[in-house]
């Protein structure tokens, strides 16, 4: 590997692709375009000074079946590909999956009625899906208790993020990628090309996959001014599960509007059980406590984004608002949780996780939260703007098909 130090003190370094962003994504495109062009120049670089200290580090570590997905939809398209291209890869590199499954339960009879929907989307999507008799639910999940019937999903796993972004980044660098930290990459148009400004790099083409960043730099040459980026807070607790003994993942029917899961269980690598996430509001798309990781740029944004929640027609702010922010004390996630396992009331002790930070994108026109990938192309130059669960599961056969779509094309 190509040391950071020798890299910057270069006055400019020349690549076929640089790829901002050393996320799940990122490193994934960059895999795709090496497998695709032997030989070529790519770099990967993050402002931070490691990989996947944001979104793709933090995340759960569930590797999602794809049954929640419009057909049409990107997330259809990548999600169960993703999961089997995932588990391709933790047996390469020696990483530990759970395949443990996961069970969506009926709270009440409004859910039970939904399940056949999500049961549709699941075979349109070709995913591995059944939907069964409450009767039947002790058999995979004693602790679960449902109304009516249930869904199972049998190919939903965990594995551990960290352990797949390092396997990732060796992937790349084993093709001749190199990866570079503590960059802050600008971008500038000039005479018809998108250029990085400080002219550390010299790059035939640009792929802006930097998360909850992408707009930011987006918007440096004019990309993506119809979006703002409302960051929403995910707080999980963690106990053991000799305290909690569920073998598999319980899930909630999901709201049929609003982009979130709701308060679910899921299980850990290394033998925890953790209820969560939230999704608050916040103003810092790096805001993982209330007096750091914000900025004035940041909550201008934000504000933006829940204006136009509020003055559109697609979603309920207040109603999210009203749900979410009193899970931040303890004994009201708690209490959501036990509608799913009742048992869960007779834990005593919940420890926190680091919070994790879904970067979500707000269309202004329409007030309405993007629910899937958002990509745009202008000159020589990509963005990922909107690459929100399941982005990890996905980023394989994603980065697949931006360098078959927009690079390679």
């Amino acid at each position: 590997m190509v040391k950071i130090d020798y890299l910057m003190a270069l006055k400019c370094f020349k690549c076929d692709l640089l790829v901002i962003g050393a996320g799940a994504i990122g490193f994934s495109i960059g895999i795709a375009y090496l497998k695709a062009n032997p030989g070529r120049k790519v770099v990967v670089s993050d402002k931070e000074n490691q990989i996947g200290k944001h979104a793709s580090g933090r995340n759960s570590g569930v590797l999602h079946a794809g049954f929640y997905y419009s057909p049409e939809s990107l997330k259809a398209k990548f999600c169960r590909d993703g999961n089997a291209e995932l588990r391709k890869m933790a047996k390469e590199y020696n990483i530990p999956i759970r395949g443990v499954g996961k069970v969506v339960v009926a709270r009440n009879h409004a859910d039970d009625l939904s399940l056949d929907k999500l049961f549709e989307l699941g075979i349109q999507n070709g995913v591995e899906l059944e939907l069964l008799d409450e009767q039947l639910l002790k058999q995979f999940e004693p602790l679960a208790k449902t109304t009516n019937r249930f869904l199972w999903s049998p190919t939903t796993s965990v594995s551990d993020s960290v352990m797949i972004m390092n396997a990732l980044k060796t992937e790349f660098e084993c093709l001749g990628g190199i990866v570079t930290f503590n960059a802050k990459v600008e971008l500038q148009e000039v005479s018809g090309m998108i250029h990085e400004r400080s002219h550390t790099y010299d790059a035939e083409f640009i792929v802006n996959a930097a998360g909850a960043q992408a707009d930011r730099i987006s918007r440096q040459i004019n990309v993506g001014l119809e979006y703002a980026m409302l960051p929403f807070m995910g707080i999980y607790r963690t106990t053991n599960q000799s305290q909690l003994p569920l073998q598999r993942l319980v899930y909630p029917v999901p709201h049929p509007i609003n982009p979130f899961l709701g308060v679910h269980f899921t299980l850990t690598i290394d033998g925890l059980v953790k209820i969560g996430p939230t999704a608050i509001p916040i103003f810092g798309r790096e805001q993982y406590a209330l007096n750091t990781g914000w900025s004035i740029s940041d909550s201008i944004q934000a504000l933006k984004g829940a204006f136009a929640l509020v003055k559109g027609e697609s979603h309920n702010f207040g109603a999210i608002l009203k749900s979410e922010w009193p899970k931040v004390f303890l004994k009201k996630l708690v209490k959501d949780s036990t509608e799913l396992v009742p048992s869960a009331h007779n834990v005593r002790r919940w420890d926190k996780k680091p919070p994790g930070i879904r970067a979500q994108l707000v269309h202004l026109p329409t007030g309405k939260l993007e629910q899937d990938f958002v990509v745009k192309k202008y000159l020589n130059s990509l963005h990922v703007l909107n690459a929100v669960s399941p982005g990890w599961t996905s980023a394989i056969p994603f980065g697949k098909w931006i360098v078959d779509e927009y690079i390679n094309a």
